[in-house]
């Protein structure tokens, strides 16, 4: 799985590196990524075992990876890799940070300093948290997510009809409501153990990629773990780059990943925008003869007819101009829709002249 990096234009793509994060991020070509999501150590500063109510150690993360020495020594490293970062991203990319309320402020006061501009702070509320066994603070039943494009001016990608259509037709929101990773999900080792302290749900990494990259998208992790982000990065069609310092978790990894398989083509498919889909003018339905000079059409409430020219304008009733304007004209409206508002007759009935201009965008598509 792991692939040497060549030249100033060649990309490792679905590897996993091996290394210090900022090193290897340092050893590849700059403005080469689309996306960066990062689940850097959060710092948890833990003092001494945590014990359940019946006396059984919890597995907490007590990891050397998560331990500095300070304050200072976690801010260097966050300044570190951000800036590394920052330079691999493409002009209109953006990157994913996740973290607990430990260091997600820090980490918030780095990316605005090194020059990101923030787009949202997303609220991961877990719908089944661990609870607080010393009952002294109130159960930490969230992560924080920040998303930021690598400038203020960077066109990022944002699939909105995608995530609203997740989201059963309503607007995605900042606060997402998903599982911890458990169960079956959850990875172990030869020993039967997690294999990752903090192995993040496959369904919180669908929710980023399928909103914030395209297939064919390269979506990096500097920080890899167990490889959920390259999992999912697989089965949705996007290439992924991982670096993870850690020989047990890129094992893990990798024989992870070596089980996924890509979804097909039209199941990668998402909702787009109506402003995305290529522009199609009624003068093209004409010209391909889908439509003939001289055929009427009616209007969806069968009250006006008018016809087509060959120049792809219409004149009925004393007004004559676009599919848009006539439309207007006869219903005495401000603006209509043409598309919705015309039909032609087929086998007897009225059909929507917008079913050919889909049938058009289908074969541009």
């Amino acid at each position: 799985m792991r692939k040497p990096v060549r030249g100033a234009n060649m990309l490792p793509l679905n590897s996993i590196l091996s290394g210090d994060c900022v090193e290897v991020m340092n050893s590849l070509p700059e403005n080469s990524v689309d996306l960066i999501f990062a689940d850097p150590p959060y710092n948890l500063q833990l003092r001494g075992d945590l014990h359940r109510p019946d006396n059984s150690k919890v597995d907490a993360v007590d990891d050397e990876w998560d331990q500095f020495a300070s304050f200072e020594a976690y801010d260097r490293f966050t300044r570190d890799w951000l800036r590394a970062a920052r330079r691999l991203l493409k002009p209109n990319g953006a990157i994913w940070v996740i973290g607990s309320y430990h260091n997600i402020f820090r980490v918030g006061a780095a990316l605005q300093n090194e020059g990101y501009w923030i787009l949202n702070d997303v609220v991961w509320r877990k719908s089944n948290p661990m609870p607080n066994f010393r009952g002294k603070r109130l159960t930490n039943a969230h992560e924080t997510m920040i998303w930021a494009s690598k400038s203020e001016k960077a066109k990022y990608t944002f699939n909105y009809e995608a995530l609203k259509a997740l989201n059963e037709g309503t607007q995605m929101r900042s606060d997402w409501v998903l599982p911890i990773c458990n169960g079956g999900e959850r990875l172990k080792d030869e020993n039967g153990d997690k294999a990752h302290p903090t192995q993040k749900p496959q369904s919180l990494l669908h929710r980023v990629l399928v909103g914030s990259t395209n297939p064919g998208d390269v979506v990096l992790d500097p920080f890899f773990g167990t490889g959920t982000t390259g999992a999912v990065a697989k089965m949705l069609g996007r290439d992924f780059i991982g670096i993870e310092r850690e020989e047990a978790y890129r094992k893990v990894a990798e024989k992870r990943i070596a089980q996924v398989r890509k979804f097909d083509n039209e199941a990668l498919a998402v909702s787009t925008a109506k402003r995305a889909e290529p522009r199609v003018p009624f003068g093209q339905l004409v010209e391909r003869g889908l439509l003939r000079p001289g055929e009427e059409l009616w209007s969806m409430n069968g009250r006006h007819k008018a016809k087509v020219r060959a120049d792809g304008t219409l004149v009925g009733a004393d007004v004559k101009g676009s599919i848009h304007q006539v439309g207007a004209k006869l219903e005495g409206a401000p603006s209509c829709n043409g598309w919705t508002y015309w039909c032609f007759k087929k086998d007897g009935k009225h059909v929507p002249i917008d079913l050919l201009r889909q049938q058009i965008r289908s074969e541009m598509s």
